[in-house]
C-alpha cells in the first residue's frame, strides 16, 4: 500500500518541485571593478568622497544634484546625458575609512536597466598611491521571470558594468590630470 501511494506521490511532488523552480525570481547580480590612481588616498578621497559632487568626476552625467551633504540619510539626483534620471541615498558615509554606500530609490530603466541597486565605492592606499574599488549589487530591470533582453541580467551587467568602469576613468582622469598641471 505504501509503495502505492509513494509511486502516485513521487509525480505529484516532482511537479510541485519543478513549479516552483520554475517560478524563480531574479537572482542579484554583482559586480566589483577597481583603479589604480597615482595620487594619495586622502587626495582621492577629496574628490571622490564628495557624494553630491559625482557629477565632477563621472563622464556619463549630465549633472547631480545633492541633498543633506556627506551625511547617512543624504541624497543625489543624477541626471545622465543619455537621458534618465536616478535619485540615490547614502546609507553610510565614513571620511575616516574613505568609503561610502549608497542605494537606489526609484528606477528608470532608461538610465540604468536595474531595477534596484546598492553600491559602495571605498579608496585605500595602493604603493605610493591609490586603489578605488566600486562594488555594486543589483536585480535586473524587468523582475518578472522571462524578462525581454534589454531588462535582463546580462543588460543590467553590461550597463552597471560600463557606468563603473566610465566612472573609475573619468575620476583617474580628473585626479592624476590635476596632479599634473
Amino acid at each position: 500500500m505504501f509503495r502505492a501511494t509513494l509511486r502516485f506521490a513521487c509525480p505529484a511532488l516532482f511537479a510541485l518541485t519543478a513549479t516552483a523552480a520554475l517560478a524563480h525570481g531574479p537572482t542579484p547580480q554583482k559586480i566589483d571593478q577597481s583603479v589604480s590612481i597615482k595620487a594619495k588616498p586622502d587626495a582621492v578621497w577629496k574628490v571622490v568622497g564628495d557624494f553630491g559632487g559625482i557629477k565632477n568626476w563621472h563622464p556619463d552625467l549630465e549633472k547631480s544634484v545633492g541633498e543633506g551633504g556627506n551625511k547617512e540619510g543624504g541624497s543625489r539626483t543624477l541626471t545622465f546625458k543619455s537621458g534618465g534620471v536616478l535619485k540615490e541615498g547614502l546609507d553610510e558615509w565614513k571620511a575616516d575609512g574613505f568609503t561610502y554606500s549608497y542605494r537606489s530609490g526609484d528606477p528608470d530603466l532608461k538610465a540604468l536597466p536595474v531595477s534596484s541597486y546598492s553600491a559602495t565605492i571605498t579608496v585605500t592606499p595602493e604603493g605610493d598611491g591609490s586603489k578605488v574599488e566600486w562594488m555594486g549589487r543589483f536585480y535586473r530591470g524587468d523582475t518578472g521571470n522571462e524578462p525581454p533582453d534589454n531588462l535582463s541580467d546580462a543588460a543590467g551587467r553590461e550597463a552597471m558594468n560600463k557606468f563603473f568602469a566610465d566612472g573609475l576613468k573619468g575620476l583617474k582622469a580628473k585626479i592624476e590630470g590635476a596632479a599634473t598641471q
